[in-house]
């Protein structure tokens, strides 16, 4: 074959495949477009939790925390295959504290649920859980899972896994995933809500970050400035 054909014939070759990929970026970004504009419509119809925190049979104020009802995570993340992007703690925190609270008055809440969902499929590592819980001071209770222990010795809220029983292992870490980690805080039963919710939040920020998870409020929609401003606002009643 003619030298200059072959070339020519390779030139062609590498348009055409250029051609190609470039095609196929353009319908991968009109697909995942479509995909997100699906998303935003869902979201705005809103999730509506299988379970009631007011629930007096389930929850009860002096109770300790335990994990016994976790969250079903992995109904979580079939609901939400696509996920929003986490915004960096900074940058919460400087919209928390330029949020004016909402002027309404509501009841304190018995419970606060708030959860934690990996991005990667795979979930939560349970060596880098244990790794990074112990760097934002969260001890390994009785009950298996993860508490912040005031000085007194007594819980201000608790960590557990989403998968049931809710508890974390102590052995074989490197083996243990799951999808996400539930906080849970009980304001009712505390001296200092507004000081302890304070903590909660700025501990999930941090786990978030450094876990690479999305933060869910208790209608497993994605955490906002105005719902902790809310839930601030009914710490100061």
């Amino acid at each position: 074959m003619d030298k200059e054909l072959l070339r020519v014939m390779i030139i062609l070759l590498g348009m055409l495949v250029m051609i190609g990929m470039l095609l196929w970026h353009f319908v991968k970004s009109m697909r995942e477009r479509r995909e997100a504009e699906e998303y935003d419509e869902a979201a705005y119809e809103g999730g509506v939790r299988e379970t009631d925190v007011d629930d007096e049979e389930e929850y009860d104020d002096n109770a300790s925390f335990s994990a016994h009802t976790p969250v079903d995570g992995d109904a979580l993340l079939d609901e939400y295959a696509i996920r929003p992007v986490h915004r960096p703690a900074a940058a919460r925190t400087e919209q928390r504290e330029s949020l004016k609270p909402a002027t309404q008055n509501f009841e304190l809440p018995k419970l606060i649920e708030f959860s934690l969902v990996a991005r990667a499929d795979q979930g939560f590592n349970g060596r880098l859980l244990y790794d990074a819980f112990a760097r934002v001071g969260l001890t390994y209770g009785s009950v298996k899972v993860f508490e912040r222990v005031d000085k007194n010795r007594l819980v201000d809220y608790a960590v557990a896994s989403m998968i049931e029983p809710g508890t974390f292992p102590d052995t074989d870490l490197e083996n243990f995933y799951c999808p996400g980690i539930v906080f849970y805080m009980q304001p009712r039963a505390l001296d200092k809500p507004l000081q302890v919710f304070d903590d909660f939040i700025e501990t999930i920020d941090i786990l978030a970050e450094e876990l690479d998870g999305v933060v869910w409020d208790n209608q497993r929609q994605p955490l906002t400035a105005e719902t902790i401003a809310q839930f601030r606002q009914m710490m100061l009643v």
